[in-house]
């Protein structure tokens, strides 16, 4: 099979190739997304020689471009400027591989390309097109990667036992690419997994992250939670999460399945976002629950304060992932937090002031918490479902009215507390904390508008009640 390699990098690389009297190859995943119809800005060239003399030459024969080196790994690459598009182009020299059990560092030495197809972690994975001018776009294709990816099928090129004890990081990699692409992993290779899943351990957390993070942006997450689930994996990586799984029962009374709610939810999400922290956000938004689960006699199961615990775990799980801990972290910890507020503001009366507090402890994530809430949105009853949806556009409809109105998303109160202290000659103080929280309130609660005139009018009759009083030159500092 002839495959049509059209960027013009392939013919320059190609050309070198010939001039150096080796051979060169594209291959991995430009081969693969290339007969998926996928696009990519990524071409790894393999050659059965000195790669990183390979990408020098060719980075020669264009510009003489800056040539980035890597001596340790073998491997160099460049930029390559192709119809408004930064390609990035990497070139390694086919080796073979061996590895020791309690490392996942291998032993590399120079090989053929049979070697290097071999070591692969995936047939899908292990196509070749040959980019020499004698056999340009000769498809190598030693292990059926063209049937595997007409059949939507992930499978290692050799016993998938040794693929992952040689490198356990491939078990998420096939979570990975079945959830990405929605393949199903073929049924000796899914064994292996559950027979390696303890060799997930020696792999850094850091590359783990990585992999996990590109199954929760996948079309389909769930697909991926599914498999760690079923594998093992999820127990090792992510415990927290697998304790979110089962039914408990007492008499007829039974609490929903946290584990496949939170993947309705992360599924609903993933409708609407493609934004990362906001798909953490429902995998975690009931994590709490585990930890909050009692058995009430008149009610049944319930989960009290699970929005609270579940945010005060946010930081810990993201540490251990090695996820950042920066404001990303806090706009989950946020959002975990506030996740039951729209929905008790749709059971019930929606009032103006519900609506300000919600619209002030949102700020501008205020979007993105509704997105979240309606997601949360999982009843199989179509009525309950109905009226919650009905009384979320209510909701939605006052945020903007009383944004609009109110100027409430991130306002601070007119009166700030250095107006406080320089209007009563005070210093920080109980007092001061007690009169601007009043006058916040107030604002909210939409007693007074949230203007300075109203706000230093209440700020003297609050501090008069505390037995304070402006001298004669701050009576009229209002203005």
């Amino acid at each position: 099979m002839d495959v049509n390699l059209t960027h013009p990098i392939y013919s320059i690389v190609g050309k070198v190739a010939d001039e150096m009297g080796i051979r060169a190859f594209a291959v991995g995943g430009v081969v693969r997304d290339y007969f998926l119809g996928r696009h990519s800005t990524d071409i790894d060239i393999v050659c059965v020689g000195d790669g990183i003399e390979l990408a020098r030459r060719s980075a020669a024969s264009i510009d003489n471009r800056e040539v980035h080196i890597f001596k340790n790994f073998g491997t160099a690459s460049f930029h390559y400027l192709y119809e408004g598009e930064n390609w990035q182009i990497e070139f390694v020299g086919a080796r073979k591989e061996s590895y020791q059990h309690d490392s996942r560092k291998p032993h590399v030495c120079d090989g053929t390309l049979e070697d290097d197809q071999n070591r692969r972690d995936f047939t899908i994975n292990a196509m070749a097109v040959s980019i020499n001018s004698d056999d340009f776009g000769t498809l190598v294709d030693p292990f059926g990667g063209i049937r595997d990816l007409d059949a939507g099928i992930i499978r290692t090129p050799l016993d998938p036992s040794i693929t992952f004890d040689d490198d356990p990081l491939r078990m998420m990699r096939a979570i990975r690419f079945a959830s990405q692409l929605g393949f199903r992993i073929e049924e000796h290779t899914l064994e292996a997994i559950k027979q390696q899943a303890q060799r997930i351990e020696i792999v850094s957390m850091e590359r783990i992250n990585v992999e996990l993070n590109k199954i929760i942006l996948s079309p389909h997450p769930s697909l991926g939670f599914k498999l760690l689930q079923l594998t093992g994996l999820m127990d090792i990586i992510f415990p927290e999460f697998s304790r979110l799984k089962g039914v408990e029962t007492v008499g007829q009374r039974g609490h929903k399945d946290n584990f496949f709610h939170t993947l309705e939810v992360l599924e609903n999400v993933a409708k609407h976002s493609d934004d990362l922290w906001l798909r953490w956000a429902a995998i975690l938004h009931d994590i709490g629950k585990p930890a909050t689960k009692r058995y009430d006699e008149r009610i049944g199961w319930t989960f009290h304060g699970h929005e609270v615990k579940g945010s005060k775990m946010v930081r810990p799980i993201f540490k251990r992932l090695k996820l950042p801990l920066d404001n990303k972290m806090k706009y989950v910890e946020k959002l975990v937090l506030l996740h039951l507020r729209p929905i008790v503001l749709a059971e019930d009366i929606v009032t103006d002031s519900a609506v300000r507090r919600l619209l002030f402890d949102a700020g501008d994530d205020i979007d993105d918490l509704m997105t979240l809430c309606q997601a949360d949105i999982t009843s199989k009853n179509e009525v309950k479902v109905k009226r919650y949806l009905d009384n979320f556009q209510l909701v939605r409809q006052k945020l903007v009215e009383l944004e609009e109105r109110d100027r409430i998303r991130n306002f601070q109160p007119p009166v700030s507390g250095d107006d406080i202290m320089q209007a009563f000659h005070l210093s920080p103080c109980h007092e001061v904390g007690v009169i601007k929280d009043h006058i916040k309130d107030a604002i909210l609660d939409g007693i007074i508008p949230n203007e300075r005139e109203a706000a230093w009018k209440m700020m003297v009759e609050e501090g008069a009640k505390l037995g304070l009083h402006l001298d004669g030159e701050n009576v009229d500092s209002q203005s």
